[in-house]
């Protein structure tokens, strides 16, 4: 089930609102859904979630000029997932370094 979970963002903004207002940002699956992402993260790091935000971003129209000619293409789509713990709950991502 942890497989909806990419990646944690590890980001200025994000490590504020950890701090401040208990909320932690994920990069997920674009599949998975608030319940799903709720299980995932409650059993990968053993706190309780209070609310789960998500949005969608959509990948990006790129062009790059080359010797060649132009290359065009499209940066991938990606899902992100703000979660809040419950008051006392904390996630340490340092803690495996």
């Amino acid at each position: 089930m942890s497989t909806q979970l990419v990646k944690p963002l590890i980001t200025e903004k994000m490590t504020l609102q950890g701090d401040k207002l208990n909320r932690y940002g994920f990069t997920v699956s674009p599949k998975a859904n608030k319940l799903e992402i709720k299980k995932a993260v409650e059993d990968m790091y053993g706190v309780k979630v209070e609310r789960v935000n998500t949005m969608n971003y959509r990948g990006k129209n790129k062009t790059r000029y080359t010797k060649t000619g132009i290359l065009s293409g499209r940066a991938v789509h990606r899902k992100k997932a703000v979660v809040t713990l419950v008051e006392g709950d904390k996630i340490d991502f340092y803690s495996n370094i």
